[in-house]
């Protein structure tokens, strides 16, 4: 881990995610890419034409305070690269990923529910629906960032094979403690046992080469993944909920949703997601 982005946008919970990116910078000897998308008005760029120097004087603004926000004390001994965009497109935080060939982004979300959830989104669900690298999702100001127990939340098809061999790269490093877990939902999605195991033992054999993860994979049964994955992390004292992501745009998001994304919205607990 070289490299991690954070995108700012000077709330509460943008520095969380600022604090938690600091502490993996430190560990990892790592560099802090500080993003901030500066939110233009329509009517701002529209009176651009007549009067561009109001939106040199706004964008100088903006970007003072930028800087006048990175003056923490927890970022002393961190190695910082500001970065700003001028538009706010979240799409674009993947850009600047692969431009500087990070390695993960970190980010605060607040989360949402209900009709705001459905028809707005977050911009944390943008992010992470457009991400090619990990995203971790910070919901609250953690005291330390040591992921000692972390539970990954999986469907064990082969589609998610090299999704899994990424997080349990990552996570080997970090020595975690590592659970795996399936929920099973009484519908038509509904599996047997001998179902399960079966697919998961085809789905390690052919990810890991071998079975020594069985031990810790585990089957909840639930109304929803996302009820099921919560409760599960909520009993073995997780400190970190792992999961891929398919990464739905448009009308196939809108009407099947995104598992990862009401997981990364309504945990409390850091939630990190991986591209399939």
């Amino acid at each position: 881990m070289k490299k991690i982005i954070v995108p700012i946008d000077f709330s509460e919970h943008s520095e969380y995610a600022l604090k938690a990116a600091a502490k993996l910078a430190q560990k990892n000897n790592a560099e802090l890419l500080v993003l901030h998308m500066l939110e233009m008005s329509e009517v701002l760029l529209t009176a651009s034409g007549e009067n561009p120097q109001k939106v040199i004087y706004f964008l100088k603004l903006a970007e003072q305070r930028f800087d006048d926000f990175l003056k923490k004390d927890y970022l002393k001994d961190v190695k910082i690269k500001p970065i700003v965009k001028h538009f706010k497109v979240f799409s674009e935080v993947n850009e600047v990923a692969k431009k500087h060939n990070a390695d993960i982004i970190v980010m605060g979300s607040h989360g949402a529910s209900g009709v705001k959830e459905f028809f707005v989104g977050s911009n944390t669900e943008r992010v992470v629906r457009h991400s090619e690298i990990p995203v971790l999702v910070i919901k609250k100001e953690l005291p330390e960032v040591n992921f000692e127990v972390v539970v990954y939340a999986c469907d064990f098809s082969n589609e998610s094979i090299e999704s899994f061999i990424k997080a349990t790269k990552l996570f080997d490093k970090m020595k975690t403690k590592l659970y795996l877990v399936h929920v099973n939902l009484p519908n038509d999605r509904f599996r047997s046992s001998v179902e399960i195991e079966r697919n998961v033992t085809n789905f390690l054999t052919k990810a890991d080469g071998n079975l020594e993860r069985l031990d810790n994979v585990s089957y909840v049964s639930d109304y929803t993944v996302e009820e099921g994955i919560l409760t599960f992390a909520n009993k073995v004292g997780a400190d970190l909920i792992a999961m891929s992501t398919h990464g739905k745009k448009g009308i196939a998001h809108f009407f099947e949703g995104s598992i990862s994304e009401d997981v990364a919205n309504h945990a409390t607990l850091p939630v990190m997601t991986f591209k399939i």
